[in-house]
C-alpha cells in the first residue's frame, strides 16, 4: 500500500486490512523496488527438492553418498559413468541426444563426430549388468532410460 497517511492507526488499519507492506509518501523508487523484490521472494513458490535416492528395480543411486548399488552390492563407476547414470535416471523416459549428453555431462559442446558418449554408455551397461537393459539406444538420436521394461 502506498499512501500519504502517516499516522500509526492508518498503518495498522492498512496492514490489518490485508496490505503486505505500507509505504508513505514521499518514498524512494529504489526502496519501492527493494520492497517488491522482498515480497516476491517471500511469495515465490518453492520447488520441491530433487530426490536424493533414485531407484529402478534393484538399482539404487544415492546422490548424497554418490554410491550406486545393484541387488544390494555396490558398483564401482568412474566419475563420468556415475554422472551419465545420474543424468539418465533423472530424465527417465526422455530421448537424450548425444550432443545434449556431452553438454551436460562433459560440460562442453563438441562439433563433429565423437564416440565418447557411446563408449561410456558401453562400459556403463557392462557395469550395470542386468540393469543395463534399462538404457535403450534411440536410433539416430542418442539414448533413453526406461524404468519399465
Amino acid at each position: 500500500m502506498i499512501t500519504a497517511k502517516t499516522s500509526e492507526i492508518d498503518v495498522v488499519q492498512g496492514l490489518d486490512g490485508g496490505a503486505d507492506d505500507y509505504i508513505t509518501k514521499p518514498f524512494g523508487v529504489v526502496e519501492l523496488v527493494s520492497r517488491i523484490k522482498a515480497l516476491l521472494r517471500r511469495t515465490r513458490p518453492t520447488t520441491p527438492p530433487k530426490k536424493s535416492v533414485l531407484t529402478c528395480d534393484d538399482l539404487v543411486l544415492d546422490k548424497d553418498s554418490r554410491i550406486v548399488t545393484l541387488d544390494g552390492q555396490p558398483i564401482a563407476l568412474t566419475l563420468k559413468e556415475y554422472e551419465l547414470l545420474l543424468y539418465f535416471m533423472e530424465n527417465t523416459g526422455i530421448a537424450l541426444s548425444r550432443e545434449r549428453i556431452m553438454e551436460v555431462v562433459w560440460g562442453f559442446s563438441y562439433e563433429g563426430e565423437s564416440r565418447t558418449v557411446d563408449m561410456h554408455v558401453v562400459t556403463l551397461r557392462q557395469h550395470l549388468g542386468h540393469a543395463g537393459r534399462h538404457l535403450k539406444t534411440v536410433r539416430g538420436i542418442g539414448y533413453r532410460w526406461e524404468a519399465t521394461i
